[in-house]
C-alpha cells in the first residue's frame, strides 16, 4: 500500500560548544546532547550517493531527505517527504513529483526541482556502489539529463527506460541513495568533475534535521541541528563515539557517560536487561548475516563445496551460545517480515552429508582457506565457531580479522576467499536483496553493476532471468511465488550461506524517550527526548 501525504519537518542552529575531548573520558551528557557509543568502523563515506553501509545510511538519513520515505509506523508503506504528491502516467513509465515549496537546505536556500534532477543525475554519473538501485530504471550517463528534468521550480518529471510498478520505484527512491543534495554546494566544491564527491564524503549539503560537523574515521561523528529545524527538536548536537568493545559500551552506559549503547552483544544484554537505570529498545532488522564464497577460488567454485559448507555449520549452536539476544537463525536472503520471505530453516549440522559433498567435489580430505571477518564482537567468536565446525569436515580455515570497512573494501575488490559479513536491505521490496544476491549480467572486473553476486564472481543465467521476470510480474501473487522460487534455488545453487537475521537491542538510559528504530535500521535522532 502506498499513501500520498505531506511529510513536513523543520529544525535549529547549534552553538559551538566543547563537550568532550575525544581522547579523554566522557562526562555526564548535557540535556541538549545525544551521545551514543557505537561501532563506526564500517563507514567509508558520508556522501549519500556513495555510502552503502548500515551505519552510514543511518547517519545520512539524519542529514538528508528524499522524495519519499518508508512510513515509520509501517515499512511496507511509502509516504511523501520532499514530495507532497506525485502523478503516474497510464503506462507507468513517466512519474511527476510535486515538491513541498517550503523545503529548504540547512543553509536556508530553497530546495528546488533543479536540485532533485541534479541529484538523480549525480547518482547515475558518479556510478558508486549503490547507483544500481537507480540505474535499474533505465537511466544512463548519456540519457539521465534528458530523462529527469525540472518542469518548474517545484515539479520534477522522471521518464523511465521501461514501465515500472509504482511501489517498486518509490521503494527505490526511498533508499539512502535517493537523498537530495544541494546542486549549488556540490558544484562549488567539486574537483576534477567529481560532482563534489571528495568534499561531500566529510561534509553535508542536505535538508535533513542535522548537518555534519565532524567525521573522523573509526573515531567520532558529530552532527549539529540544522537551523531549519530549530523549533522541532531539543537535541542540538549528536555525538557518535566509536567504541569497538561492547563491554566498554555497556560500562559507559551504566556510568551515565553515554545516553545509548548501540552494539551490545548477548553477554552485555543479559547483564543490563534487569538494570533499573537501563531500558532496551528492540527492533527486528532487515540485516542478514552470511558467509560468502568467492567462486574465483579454486576450491570455492564448485556447488558441492557451497552445499558442504551449508551442512557443516551448526546454526542453532551459534545462535544459542553466542547470539541469543542479537540474532535469530534465518536461512534465506529475504529477511523475515519482507514480502515473499522464506522463514523455514532447512540446514543443520550434518557432518556425514557435508563430507560426502566434499568428496563429490573432489576434496575428500578438505582444503585450506581464509575467512575474512569483522574484528569487533561478536564476529570473532562466530568466526572461531565456523573455524571449528568446518575443521570437523577437513577444511582448515585461517581467520583474518579487520575493521568492518576493510573487509567490505576487500570484498568489493573481489579479493576475499570466504567472508563473514552482514547485509542490510536497501528498500522494502523483495527485489532489493534478490538483485544484490542473484543478478550478475557482466562478470568482468569493470562491470557497471557490482552486486554481491558480482563480488563473488558468480553469474548464473537462470537467476538473472528469474529475477528480471519477478521484477516485472504485474500479478502480486505470481510475483511472490517467483521470489520464493528464487530463494529455494538460491539455497541449492548459490555461493551464499545465509545464517542469521539481526535483532537490534539499543540500550539506553532510562531518561531517554522516543527512540524509534525501523526495520531498515533508520533512527531519527531529532525525535529523541531527554529527561
Amino acid at each position: 500500500m502506498v499513501t500520498r501525504r505531506r511529510f513536513l519537518a523543520g529544525c535549529t542552529a547549534v552553538p559551538v560548544v566543547s563537550y568532550l575531548s575525544l581522547n579523554s573520558a566522557f562526562a555526564a551528557t548535557p540535556p541538549s546532547m545525544l551521545v551514543i557509543a557505537m561501532q563506526l568502523d564500517n563507514i567509508t563515506s558520508l556522501d549519500p550517493h556513495e555510502s552503502f553501509e548500515a551505519t552510514g545510511g543511518q547517519i545520512c538519513g539524519n542529514l538528508y531527505q528524499r522524495l519519499v520515505t518508508p512510513d515509520p509506523q509501517q515499512a511496507d508503506k511509502v509516504i511523501g517527504q520532499l514530495a507532497q504528491s506525485w502523478d503516474v502516467s497510464s503506462d507507468n513509465s513517466t512519474y511527476t513529483f510535486h515538491l513541498d515549496p517550503a523545503a529548504k537546505f540547512a543553509d536556508g536556500s530553497p530546495l528546488t526541482a533543479e536540485d532533485v534532477a541534479f541529484s538523480i543525475e549525480r547518482i547515475v554519473k558518479l556510478d558508486k556502489s549503490p547507483a544500481f538501485i537507480i540505474n535499474q530504471f533505465g537511466f544512463t550517463k548519456d540519457n539521465v539529463t534528458q530523462q529527469v528534468t525540472a518542469k518548474d521550480a517545484h515539479t520534477v518529471e522522471m521518464k523511465l527506460g521501461a514501465p515500472a510498478a509504482e511501489t517498486f520505484l518509490l521503494y527505490c527512491l526511498s533508499a539512502t541513495v535517493g537523498s537530495i543534495v544541494s546542486k549549488k554546494a556540490c558544484l562549488a566544491n567539486q574537483q576534477n568533475n567529481d560532482f563534489g564527491n571528495g568534499w561531500l564524503k566529510q561534509h553535508s549539503a542536505g535538508s535533513g534535521a542535522f548537518t555534519l560537523r565532524t567525521w573522523n574515521a573509526s573515531e567520532t561523528v558529530i552532527l549539529e541541528l540544522s537551523p531549519q529545524y530549530a523549533a522541532q527538536s531539543k537535541i542540538k548536537r549528536v555525538i557518535l563515539k566509536h567504541i569497538a568493545d561492547p563491554a566498554a559500551q555497556a560500562l559507559m552506559l551504566k556510568k551515565g557517560d553515554v545516553d545509548a549503547a548501540y552494539d551490545l552483544t548477548t553477554e552485555q544484554l543479559l547483564q543490563v536487561k534487569n538494570d533499573s537505570s537501563v531500558a532496551l529498545v528492540n527492533q527486528s532488522l532487515s540485516a542478514i548475516m552470511l558467509m560468502s564464497c568467492n567462486t574465483n577460488n579454486q576450491y570455492l567454485k564448485k556447488p558441492q563445496v557451497w552445499q558442504a559448507l551449508k551442512w557443516a555449520l551448526d546454526y542453532d549452536s551459534i545462535q544459542k551460545n553466542i547470539l541469543s539476544m542479537s540474532f535469530v537463525t534465518h536461512q534465506s536472503f529475504l529477511p523475515s517480515g519482507f514480502p515473499a520471505a522464506l522463514d523455514d530453516t532447512p540446514f543443520h549440522n550434518d557432518l556425514a552429508k557435508a563430507k560426502a559433498l566434499l568428496a563429490e567435489a573432489g576434496y575428500p580430505d578438505g582444503f585450506e582457506i581464509t575467512l575474512d571477518h569483522y574484528s569487533m564482537q561478536p564476529y570473532p567468536d562466530i568466526a572461531q565457531a565456523i573455524q571449528t565446525q568446518l575443521g570437523a569436515i577437513g577444511i582448515k580455515v585461517s581467520l583474518i580479522a579487520a575493521e568492518n570497512r576493510q573487509v567490505l573494501t576487500k570484498m568489493r575488490a573481489r579479493q576475499h576467499q570466504l567472508a563473514l559479513t552482514v547485509w542490510g536491505a536497501d528498500y522494502f521490496d523483495p527485489n532489493s536483496n534478490t538483485e544484490a544476491f542473484c543478478v550478475n549480467t557482466d562478470n568482468s572486473d569493470n562491470a557497471r553493476a557490482r552486486t554481491l553476486a558480482w563480488r563473488c564472481s558468480w553469474s548464473d543465467e537462470q537467476f538473472n532471468k528469474l529475477t528480471e521476470q519477478a521484477l516485472h510480474e504485474p500479478d502480486p501473487a505470481k510475483r511472490i511465488a517467483l521470489y520464493q522460487q528464487i530463494q529455494q534455488l538460491g539455497r541449492e545453487k548459490s555461493p551464499f550461506i545465509f545464517m542469521m537475521q539481526k535483532t537490534k537491542n539499543v540500550a539506553t538510559r532510562k531518561g531517554l524517550a522516543d527512540v524509534h528504530m525501523t526495520v531498515l535500521e533508520q533512527w531519527p535522532y531529532a525525535q529523541v527526548k531527554k529527561a
